[in-house]
């Protein structure tokens, strides 16, 4: 195990009250080892609430909270690893990682034991967090994307943290002479508008057009607002792809499948009924995001809800084309 350093928050920004991003200052005297977009490093707080795991008689997995003597929750450290959101060529300049993560809530609205420590951090009070020094992973563009002239990111939620660290980086490099002759397409999607992090670098990027680049961004539950903004996307990331493969949404396939197998179809019809049916945004046509999809050169990789990443791999394998995810 590599050893622990403890670094500063410096800067801290939420969009909702459950997703935010940092910046994390290397111990003093310190710098980050080097890395490349995709990789992630493992991060602990001293003062998180622990638990223990249970089994109940009908083999449902709990984690219930340990107590002390007087009833009060023990704390203690927690660790768990993260994908890092900023671009390489950001830390050899400003010194920081940067990193996206959202306060995870189990069933009961029960914070999760880290993030709940790490969402009562300050830039100007409770600032410090331990990191192990060393980054590492297989998720890179250079493992997952080789040989492949069409690379669709698809990415929900904080999943996103690999795939905004890699267009940056592409980004970057470009800007500095290297020719890339791949299409990347990110597929980004959201609860809302608001929750669409990094929407504002990741569209001046793809204006820029220094790397081929197409973004898709979407939101699952559409305000007003995103429907009123023909540049807005809707529909689940899922149902994005599915909807550029041709494919039924999932709802829909649901729905088709319990006839199929002749089960009630109600439950299935309900969740349709509920779901916000897929609309690419208006630079986008169709056809055009098709193009960057032939499925003899294409791989489709995402990072972000389990569920999500599930159904993308089906679309991916019924189109035959090659998909990546990253897994924990």
């Amino acid at each position: 195990m590599a050893n622990t350093k403890v670094g500063t928050m410096t800067y801290w920004r939420n969009s909702s009250d459950i997703l935010a991003i940092f910046r994390l200052m290397p111990e003093a005297g310190s710098r980050f080892p080097p890395y490349k977009a995709g990789q992630y490093i493992a991060l602990r707080r001293d003062d998180c609430r622990l638990t223990k795991k249970a089994v109940s008689p009908e083999g449902k997995v709990e984690y219930a909270t340990v107590l002390d003597d007087k009833g009060n929750p023990k704390r203690g450290p927690v660790t768990h690893s993260y994908s890092i959101a900023s671009a390489p060529y950001e830390t050899l300049e400003h010194g920081w990682l940067e990193l996206y993560v959202i306060l995870e809530l189990d069933e009961k609205g029960v914070p999760g034991r880290l993030t709940e420590s790490m969402f009562r951090m300050k830039p100007d009070g409770d600032n410090k967090m331990t990191y192990y020094d060393k980054i590492a992973g297989e998720f890179t563009l250079d493992k997952r994307a080789k040989g492949c002239s069409n690379v669709v990111f698809v990415g929900t939620g904080t999943g996103l943290a690999p795939f905004i660290a890699m267009v940056k980086q592409l980004h970057f490099e470009a800007g500095q002479g290297k020719t890339d002759p791949v299409k990347y397409t990110l597929l980004h999607t959201n609860r809302t508008y608001e929750e669409l992090d990094y929407r504002e670098e990741l569209t001046k990027i793809e204006a820029e057009q220094k790397i081929d680049f197409a973004y898709v961004p979407t939101v699952s539950r559409p305000k007003q607002r995103d429907l009123d903004d023909p540049r807005m996307g809707k529909g689940r990331a899922n149902n994005v792809l599915r909807y550029m493969l041709g494919m039924p949404i999932k709802e829909e396939q649901d729905v088709q499948d319990a006839a199929a197998k002749g089960a009630d179809t109600a439950r299935a019809k309900a969740a349709l009924e509920k779901t916000t049916r897929p609309v690419l945004p208006e630079q986008w046509s169709l056809k055009a995001l098709q193009e960057r999809m032939n499925p003899a050169s294409t791989v489709v990789i995402t990072c972000g809800n389990p569920w999500s990443m599930e159904d993308i791999k089906y679309a991916a394998d019924t189109s035959g084309m090659k998909f990546e995810k990253e897994d924990w």
